[in-house]
């Protein structure tokens, strides 16, 4: 069988809403001018005659740009036209069935949404697999789940032995903004996805052509939220290798005075100021996410603070995450209270599908709600813990090498991972627990450490994390502090003193980081 480059998968939809009066044949000659490797005639209410006739109008044109034809579920159509093969889904024509009828060289692809599935296709033969749904879609109304990229990685993760020679694309709502989180996030560590299949985003649009040159594009090259990192090859993996390098994250930061844009609560506004502009960065607090397509070009970072859940909310904090990706700025999510309503749970859910988070901060109750263990919180506090310091650890680290990103569980002893390196942190004060949004103003600490530090993700968060607690420590120990109250402007002072100290060459308080590499052996 002929190599096939599943890289760019094009599904045809002849519905008015999505093809319009165009000419199907037309446009899909014109993605195919774009860069499209594979086609897939889908129309599951045409009849048999203009099937056919429309398939052969197809495939002339496919075959003219060297480029493989499938049917949707119709083996006699493909038979009929002599096309290079078919696709089939769960509830259509058995794939054993199919390949009796079409031989060996046809190329037979499955759909599959669940790893039982998806075994049980590459045992039967498949010579690819359709793994959805991604995301939510409107041209697909038979839709069974919505795995995203979390189910998606399971599946690969599952099949790759038993499917490594068997090709994957993912399916369900992709288009320009989501398809390198799609392949980023997707990506097992012993199976990574071949391509995409999109419909939506080529046949709905006004130039075929150009979109399909564009998402060809994105798939070559690598997220731009991703490329720093993947470019480090040589990140420390100890702990004493890693608070060497934190001085310089915090130079850089006075150096650069990085944007810190945070989409948060009302109530911990002019605290996440206050503290951003003491640790050397420039605060802006925007909520409405028209204005982050502008503001993620200024070199900086997000945070998403879900204090304040509304409907416009999680609809501006979308957009914004959207922006970010796509200018390759950093954002750092703090799901407050996530495992406290049905509401905050779904909330979660919503912006975990909308983007990429460089970073996810939370107590233990929102980390195990992101995770999706449903976790009753009492509020924002993350209540007793009944988890063991590795498992805790081992959650951390899980998530983290679920999403690709970097994981921080704040505690007693904080947590933080990029799924491949964990440390426990064991800084910090007792007061930090007593005053309002402290949590949410690490977050804004992390940032702005991320916005300077975006080839070692992991070193941004320990940065963030020491620069703000032994800052804490210290502040606690002051003559002037006595209590909650006093505490806040002397952790201010603080932060400030320690980016000063440290601009100036003086790391002395460093000595005081405890961080202590997590052993899973």
């Amino acid at each position: 069988m002929p190599q096939v480059d599943y890289s760019l998968y094009l599904v045809t939809d002849s519905t008015p809403a999505i093809l319009g009066d165009r000419d199907l044949v037309e446009v899909v000659e014109a993605a195919l001018e774009g860069g499209v490797t594979l086609v897939q005639y889908r129309d599951k209410v045409s009849d048999t005659g203009l099937l056919v006739s429309t398939a052969r109008k197809l495939h002339a044109v496919t075959k003219k740009h060297n480029v493989p034809l499938l049917i949707n579920d119709r083996v006699d159509v493909a038979l009929a036209i002599g096309c290079e093969g078919v696709h089939i889904g769960q509830d259509d024509l058995e794939l054993s069935a199919a390949r009796k009828l079409l031989g060996k060289d046809a190329i037979i692809g499955v759909t599959v949404s669940s790893i039982e599935e998806a075994v049980a296709a590459c045992k039967d033969g498949a010579d690819y697999l359709g793994v959805g749904t991604m995301f939510a879609t409107g041209t697909k109304t038979n839709t069974k789940d919505i795995i995203g990229t979390a189910g998606t990685k399971s599946i690969l993760s599952a099949i790759s032995d038993l499917g490594k020679d068997v090709r994957t694309v993912s399916i369900g709502g992709i288009n320009a903004s989501t398809l390198q989180r799609v392949l980023y996030q997707s990506s097992a560590p012993t199976k990574s996805l071949d391509g995409v299949a999109v419909v939506s985003a080529i046949i709905a649009a006004q130039d075929p052509k150009k979109a399909a040159s564009e998402l060809l594009f994105l798939v070559k090259t690598p997220p731009p939220f991703a490329a720093a990192s993947l470019a480090n090859t040589s990140k420390s993996t100890t702990a004493v290798d890693l608070i060497k390098q934190v001085p310089s994250v915090i130079k850089d930061v006075g150096e650069k005075m990085p944007l810190s844009h945070n989409m948060t609560n009302l109530v911990v506004q002019n605290f996440a100021a206050n503290v951003a502009l003491a640790v050397g960065g420039s605060p802006i607090m925007a909520n409405y996410g028209e204005e982050a397509a502008d503001l993620s070009k200024l070199g900086g970072a997000l945070v998403i603070n879900m204090g304040t859940v509304t409907p416009d909310g999680l609809l501006n904090y979308s957009k914004a995450l959207k922006a970010y990706n796509l200018a390759g700025g950093p954002v750092v999510f703090d799901p407050v209270g996530g495992g406290a309503t049905a509401v905050r749970r779904a909330a979660v859910k919503t912006l975990l599908a909308a983007g990429y988070f460089d970073v996810i901060k939370g107590n233990e109750g929102e980390i195990k709600t992101v995770f999706g263990t449903v976790v009753q919180q009492r509020g924002v506090d993350s209540g007793a813990s009944t988890s063991t310091a590795f498992e805790k650890a081992t959650l951390v680290r899980d998530l983290a090498a679920r999403e690709r990103n970097v994981v921080v569980m704040t505690g007693a002893v904080d947590f933080v991972s990029d799924g491949e390196r964990t440390f426990a942190v064991s800084n910090g004060h007792e007061l930090l627990g007593r005053i309002t949004g402290s949590g949410c103003v690490l977050g804004t600490t992390i940032s702005i450490m991320a916005a300077v530090c975006k080839g070692d993700k992991l070193l941004s968060a320990l940065a963030g994390l020491l620069h703000y607690e032994i800052a804490a420590e210290i502040a606690s120990e002051r003559a002037d502090v006595k209590g909650p109250g006093t505490f806040v402007p002397a952790l201010i002072d603080e932060l400030y003193n320690l980016q000063k100290a440290t601009s100036e060459g003086n790391v002395k308080w460093l000595e005081k980081a405890k961080v202590e590499a997590v052993d899973f052996s």
